[in-house]
């Protein structure tokens, strides 16, 4: 029998610094579509589990249970802005039964499809070979860093090198975490023991914070959009 791979999308009715960003217009429909839609693309995912306190704003938008799609009410004690995000995605592997697990954010609307499949083929080869339990999206970064006392973290201000020349450090970039049951309940985290890293393009993983981080991924959504209407014509 085929692996099952789930996704899993939660999303709640408010945000603290952009009020109901996961259901605002964004680029042309509702921030959570992008992301959705994404993973839809993804011929290998069986199943996307929204885990919510939004069913209604779902449904007010077009959005209710589906071959592919599966809304969880999301339990009382679990809901509020400080609670933790790896309780959310306990009571879904609890409840829902997979081989492979892949979250994500509504927050990650430029994330493409290819990038998530290409990190479930990452996944499963090192799964395979036995050198990771899990997995996580990061970027990379090359430049210097400093601490708020102006000590240098990353380099020596007196021999400086060129920025490509330093040692590689490498962002958690909050887009995508894949995992198994057993793996998430060896650390109750989606990062198992052994993860490993998929370094995805910087241009798909900007993660929406606050409003600047917003206008940021909308502009280039729009460029996208653009630049792909004129490719067509």
């Amino acid at each position: 029998m085929s692996e099952r791979v789930v996704a899993l999308l939660p999303m709640k009715a408010n945000s603290e610094r952009v009020r109901g960003k996961n259901f605002r217009p964004f680029a042309g429909k509702p921030l959570f579509r992008w992301i959705l839609d994404s993973l839809l693309s993804v011929p290998d995912i069986d199943l996307v589990i929204i885990n919510t306190d939004a069913r209604h704003i779902l449904a007010d938008n077009g959005l209710v249970d589906g071959d592919r799609v599966m809304i969880r009410d999301r339990s009382p004690e679990i809901c509020g802005d400080f609670v933790s995000m790896n309780l959310v995605l306990a009571d879904d592997v609890a409840n829902v039964p997979a081989d492979i697990y892949c979250m994500t954010h509504t927050t990650n609307p430029l994330l493409k499809p290819a990038t998530i499949q290409g990190a479930l083929s990452k996944y499963r080869s090192e799964l395979a070979a036995g050198t990771a339990d899990s997995l996580f999206t990061v970027q990379k970064t090359q430049t210097r860093f400093y601490r708020a006392d102006m000590s240098a973290v990353n380099h020596d201000p007196d021999n400086l090198i060129r920025t490509q020349d330093l040692e590689p450090w490498f962002e958690e970039n909050s887009n995508l975490y894949i995992f198994s049951q057993p793996s998430f309940a060896g650390t109750n985290a989606r990062i198992g023991k052994r993860p490993a890293m998929f370094e995805m393009p910087r241009t798909e993983g900007l993660d929406i914070d606050d409003a600047e981080s917003w206008a940021l991924a909308e502009a280039m959504a729009l460029y996208e959009q653009t630049f792909s209407s004129e490719v067509m014509a």
